[in-house]
């Protein structure tokens, strides 16, 4: 079995292969293809959880063990830690255990490039970022390797730590300029960009309510019932997008706080199969907006990349 570090994780996960790999893992999720059931979360603590995330496929299997450990930051340890590990389905043969960390944020932010390529009508050259973590930085270098993006615009409460993200940000990319926008700023004066996507863990809304009919605008970090980025005007206002459906009814806490109204929220699986056209998913001329919750399936689509990309 392969045992592969962080650093090894990422190599083995281009972005422009996740993409691809995930459009196909979507279109079988929803068919019933790939089975992945709800996560199993179990508390260890106050503060602490066990998270269990199993998929199986036909030809490959996953499963994620991630524990979420809120007081790590005084032991100097990370608060999110886990592995996956991907076996041969007919055989239970186990093939690769890799960081799980680097898989959640390299293929969550294929996932949102996954929306932009299916549900904006032109290649992005601008996005607006809001949030500066892990998930932030993974959706930089995802948008700047794959589609080209060269203008960031980014956005957070600690202005010193924008700034200092927003230096890192070019350090990797040093033909992308990324501009600090103090977060006040959002509400009164938002740049034209192509994109939005906010990846905080924020309990209110942070996606401004005006944001540009031509704009795709992106809900990442929210991922409990408790959570909101998205402003309850605006997801009534446009048609909604999810990576999966049955995850959204119980994660998505600002669909549910807005209490939208789930016969009209789509998959981007069946947007992807066809079974939704995409040109049925604007509202008064708007674009929809995607909302991401996550899903044990796209950690089997990274696990097929890695497989293609080792040869194992």
């Amino acid at each position: 079995m392969h045992i592969l570090d962080s650093l090894q994780t990422a190599q083995a996960l281009p972005y422009s292969a996740l993409v691809d790999a995930l459009a196909r893992a979507a279109q079988e999720l929803a068919s019933g293809a790939i089975r992945a059931p709800e996560r199993q979360v179990v508390p260890i603590d106050g503060n602490s959880v066990l998270l269990g995330m199993p998929a199986i496929a036909e030809d490959l299997s996953v499963t994620k063990l991630i524990t979420v450990h809120g007081d790590n930051a005084r032991h100097q340890l990370p608060a999110i830690q886990g592995e996956v590990i991907a076996f041969e389905t007919d055989t239970g043969r186990r093939l690769a255990l890799m960081d799980g960390p680097t898989v959640t944020a390299r293929r969550t932010a294929a996932m949102s490039l996954l929306g932009i390529r299916t549900l904006l009508p032109r290649t992005p050259r601008s996005a607006l970022l809001i949030g500066t973590g892990a998930q932030a930085a993974a959706h930089a270098d995802a948008l700047a390797e794959v589609f080209g993006v060269r203008q960031f615009w980014v956005a957070a409460r600690d202005l010193a730590r924008t700034q200092a993200f927003c230096r890192s940000v070019s350090e990797r990319h040093p033909l992308v300029v990324a501009s600090p926008l103090p977060a006040q700023m959002l509400q009164q004066d938002l740049p034209r960009t192509d994109v939005v996507i906010a990846l905080t863990t924020s309990r209110v809304a942070v996606i401004p309510e005006q944001v540009a009919a031509d704009t795709l605008a992106i809900g990442v970090g929210a991922f409990k019932p408790d959570m909101v980025e998205f402003p309850a005007s605006l997801l009534h206002a446009r048609r909604i997008v999810v990576d999966d459906l049955a995850g959204a009814h119980h994660e998505a806490g600002d669909l549910i706080q807005a209490k939208v109204d789930w016969a009209g929220v789509a998959g981007i699986g069946d947007v992807l199969s066809g079974k939704i056209a995409p040109d049925t998913l604007g509202s008064a001329g708007a674009l929809p907006v995607f909302k991401t919750v996550g899903q044990a399936a796209w950690d089997l689509a990274a696990a097929r990349v890695m497989r293609t990309t080792l040869g194992i």
